[in-house]
Parts: structure tokens; sequence; C-alpha cells
């Protein structure tokens, strides 16, 4: 009963809302494309652009079905979409093992800004968000620091604006969580 009433709110626009069902449902949509891509990276932006595109026809959902039935079957059509592009580009694939070597060997050492934001007693800030994934760190280092907006942001990032708008709220929900184990 209650996610139905979270539902009718994000047909009215409720960002509240919209937070819950993110929230609510992120884990599964988010374990049903792990197994069945096998890679981290692309269930994420596959569960992410799900997020973005049920949001946007979150009007033509019909409460007659379950609302993560509706969810994985438009994931389902994601993951179709993004089979069909990785099959038509010259796009090379990397294993997540190949991911993580290439996340290790980024450079941790503070770059001015970094020294600056240190001198401004961020520095530990910083360094949670350092532990996002670094696509989140891109949409926080765009919004918060460069402070663009979100359509700034997505005309430089080439993605769809309510992609932008899932993502920067999914890496503070992870940088929240971050800095909550840290405390």
């Amino acid at each position: 009963m209650e996610i139905k009433k979270h539902i009718e709110k994000a047909k009215k626009g409720d960002q509240v809302a919209f937070t819950f069902l993110l929230d609510f449902y992120w884990n599964e949509v988010y374990g049903f494309m792990l197994k069945r891509t096998e890679n981290e990276t692309d269930s994420e932006d596959i569960t992410i652009e799900t997020f973005s595109k049920a949001f946007d026809k979150i009007s033509t959902y019909n409460p007659e079905f379950q609302f993560n039935t509706w969810l994985i079957a438009i994931a389902k059509n994601v993951h179709i979409d993004l089979l069909r592009k990785k099959k038509s580009s010259l796009f090379i694939d990397i294993t997540d093992q190949e991911d993580n070597q290439a996340y290790n060997v980024a450079d941790t050492t503070p770059s001015a800004e970094d020294e600056l934001i240190t001198e401004q007693n961020l520095s530990q800030l910083l360094q949670y968000i350092k532990e996002l994934k670094p696509h989140y760190q891109e949409v926080i280092q765009l919004r918060y620091f460069q402070e663009l907006s979100y359509q700034e942001i997505s005309e430089q990032l080439h993605e769809p604006l309510s992609n932008i708008k899932i993502k920067l709220l999914r890496a503070k929900k992870l940088l929240a969580e971050i800095i909550q184990n840290k405390e």
C-alpha cells in the first residue's frame, strides 16, 4: 500500500517519492542486471538508465502490474539496447579485473584544488568522494566544485538530463553511506 502512495506522489512530481522508489527498488534492479551482465559497471549504468526512463514515463505505469516487474521490463530493454550499441560499435569491452587495475593505478597525489580544499578544512570530504566510482566522482565534481547546472552537466557528458539527476542522487546517497560508515 505504501508503494502505491509513493508511485502516485511520484506521478505528481514529488522528489521525495522518486527518492524513496529509487532507494527501495535499486538493489533489486541492480542485482537482476548484475546476474544478467556479470559486469558491475554495465549493471550500474543500466540501472541508472532504467530509473531515469521509468521516472520520465511514470505517468504511463499501469498499477495492475507490480512496479518492480515494470522496472525489470524496462531494465531488460535498456540491456538489449546496450548490447545492440556494443555490437554496432568498435567498443573494446574490458573485464572488471582490468577496470579495477586501471582504477588502482589512478594518481592519488593531491592536486592544487585538493590543497586548497584541504586549507578550507574539506580534505576529509574529498577523501570520501575519492572512494566513489569515477563516474560518480565526476558528477559530484561538476555539480559541487565547478558549480555547473544539471543541464550543463548533461551537455558536457552527452547524457540525458534525467540520467544526470539519477547519477547525482545515487552519488550523494553512496557518499552519505561512506561518511556514515567512517564515523
